[in-house]
């Protein structure tokens, strides 16, 4: 497999640095850095972007997040591993990205369990990372950006 693109980031210059800086307000918010790979790896394995499902593994996993948590992802709801926050926040991350299957949007008990878990800045950064979370996938996606390019720092 090769990516479309060649240095995509270099030649989408201010639109990736743009991507980038919103980046850096998810690493600053109050979204805690597990729960924002839980959530980075759930979106991408939906959207089917192996580079990101490739990159949010390693990132979880050197994170500290253990074999399973990580293999039970894909089936949160009947995991044991993972809590009520933690579900909320899948559930709202499924919702925001699965928006074709449902006709009325994101249901409204999805993001009332979601605003229970968290205070407003902390559901508004949710809100984003969602929002940026599918804009990296379907960039990687068009491009076919190649799985296992990334390595984390």
């Amino acid at each position: 497999m090769q990516g479309r693109i060649d240095d995509l980031p270099a030649k989408a210059g201010d639109g990736y640095a743009a991507m980038s800086s919103l980046e850096v307000f998810l690493a600053g918010s109050g979204v805690p850095k597990n729960l924002q790979h839980l959530v980075k790896l759930r979106v991408s394995q939906i959207n089917g972007c192996a580079f990101c499902v490739d990159m949010h593994s390693k990132h979880a996993k050197q994170g500290g997040e253990t074999d399973e948590r990580l293999f039970g992802i894909a089936a949160w709801r009947e995991s044991p591993h993972f809590t009520n926050a933690e579900r909320a926040a899948l559930d709202l991350a499924e919702s925001g990205t699965r928006l074709a299957d449902n006709p009325h949007g994101v249901p409204d008990e999805v993001f009332e369990k979601a605003r229970e878990e968290f205070d407003e800045a902390t559901l508004t950064a949710l809100v984003m990372l969602i929002a940026a979370i599918n804009a990296w996938n379907r960039i990687s996606v068009i491009n076919r950006t190649v799985p296992g390019s990334h390595t984390p720092r």
